[in-house]
């Protein structure tokens, strides 16, 4: 029997010990934004370390201000061969609201082929596979392919605060030929997927003061500007009449990535799986695109939250003293969130009525990031992922964004690749979040094939 069969037959051998170990994990309410569940999620660090160690790796936990990181490393593969530098993230999103989870959120129930758990696919279960390929390589061959690094942070759902300065500290450390992450997800079930791109963020809130205290309507509605009034005409300016962002500059910098256009056209796209999906009644967007372009390859700018007046139950006629929005432009290579939030501020203080004032706030921002799509590494995802499915892959964007690829790649100087293995409809940050089972057996596979795809590797 050859090392690659007997690896994956172990990987056969252990799948319910793999996702019983993935339980516990998923029993951790590691949720970085609530300050109550910090021992939680230090103990899910320290769980991972744990079981990275188990597998064979020499592992440090490291404190930050916020919460840890955790290295495991893996160094004895020989002179000359390349170091793999494997990241994921132990920390997940608050599950409220509860009562919209059929089972608890902690705790982890199969129903359908799915695991059903807070942080299931986003990120502990795909981040955990990798630490199972890992086991399965040493328990089998006492050895690996490749150098491995793994890093686990704990502050992904909050912004990732600590991590690249600790990267920029440890350069020399984290040094690495490529960088592989499963934080992302498949187009569809059956249908292994190579991460093509992935959209930045810039992110603001837009306060509005009015008269300074909230007044009687009746008193005096009609002749003072109602900040409320005052921000729905901003949002309203936010678009023209074909959906496309009306705010001066925005486009300036927006690549068309004709390659990856066409590489998108055979992806399959299933309209009325994407409208069940989303409970929308239509598909809507940017007049002249499809809704994949939409989503992968052209920017937005979208209210998230707006906050004004009384909301309580019943009336109470009140003309409010001011009003907040909060409003995320998703940017595609090659915008800066820096001058997008600049072109921002500058349109919302152009189009604000005169009787309130303005004051808009940059909150955080993320690069975008586009692949390679073709190359040693991109090769080898392709064949490790047809290994496990058996069919060729698709590349596909992400809609969403991963600030932290590409300052890996600027920092490290690596190039890297998104092998996710999460599904549509996941629910990655609402009730009833999941991940199949398959993905995660198939993805464990996937990965351990992944590292003898490497071991030749060379960067390019």
């Amino acid at each position: 029997m050859s090392d690659r069969q007997a690896v994956h037959d172990y990987i056969v051998r252990n799948r319910q010990r793999f996702q019983d170990e993935l339980f516990e994990f998923l029993r951790i309410p590691s949720i970085s934004a609530v300050a109550e569940r910090k021992g939680d999620t230090r103990r899910a660090a320290e769980w991972i370390g744990e079981r990275m160690r188990t597998a064979g790796l020499e592992v440090s936990i490291h404190d930050t201000a916020g919460h840890p990181i955790v290295l495991g490393e893996w160094r004895q593969a020989g002179p000359g061969a390349p170091t793999i530098l494997i990241y994921g993230h132990y920390d997940v999103q608050p599950p409220e609201p509860l009562e919209l989870w059929t089972t608890p959120a902690f705790e982890p129930t199969i129903r359908n082929g799915r695991i059903y758990a807070r942080g299931s696919c986003d990120d502990k279960g795909q981040l955990y596979l990798h630490v199972k390929s890992l086991e399965s390589h040493l328990a089998v061959n006492g050895k690996l392919p490749v150098n491995v690094v793994v890093i686990a942070e704990g502050e992904e759902e909050v912004g990732s605060e600590h991590l690249m300065p600790f990267v920029r500290a440890h350069r020399d450390r984290l040094a690495c030929d490529a960088i592989v992450i499963s934080d992302t997800g498949m187009v569809g079930a059956g249908l292994p997927t190579i991460g093509a791109s992935l959209r930045g963020l810039a992110y603001m809130e837009i306060r509005v003061q009015g008269p300074a205290q909230d007044l009687h309507s009746g008193s005096y509605g009609g002749a003072v500007l109602n900040p409320a009034t005052a921000l729905a005409r901003i949002i309203a300016s936010f678009h023209d009449a074909q959906e496309h962002i009306a705010i001066a500059g925005f486009y300036d910098d927006v690549d068309p990535a004709p390659v990856f256009r066409a590489n998108m056209e055979r992806v399959p796209h299933d309209p009325a799986a994407f409208l069940e999906e989303t409970g929308s009644p239509l598909a809507w967007g940017e007049v002249g695109y499809s809704t994949v372009e939409r989503l992968w390859i052209r920017p937005t700018c979208e209210v998230n939250g707006l906050l004004s007046g009384y909301t309580g139950e019943g009336s109470k006629t009140v003309l409010p003293a001011k009003a907040m929005a909060k409003v995320s432009c998703r940017i595609v290579p090659d915008q800066d969130p820096a001058k997008i939030a600049r072109l921002f501020e500058a349109h919302v203080r152009k189009v604000a009525p005169a009787g309130v004032t303005v004051e808009v706030l940059e909150l955080h921002g993320g690069r975008p990031w586009r692949a390679r799509l073709e190359g040693a590494l991109v090769e080898a995802g392709a064949r490790a992922l047809k290994y496990a499915w058996g069919k060729d892959v698709v590349y596909a964007g992400e809609g969403g964004s991963i600030p932290i690829v590409p300052e890996f790649e600027e920092v490290l100087g690596a190039p890297a690749i998104l092998l996710g293995f999460g599904l549509p409809g996941e629910n990655a940050h609402a009730p009833d979040e999941w991940f199949s089972v398959e993905n995660y057996e198939l993805g464990t596979t996937a990965m351990a094939e992944l590292l003898f795809e490497l071991e030749h590797y060379q960067r390019s």
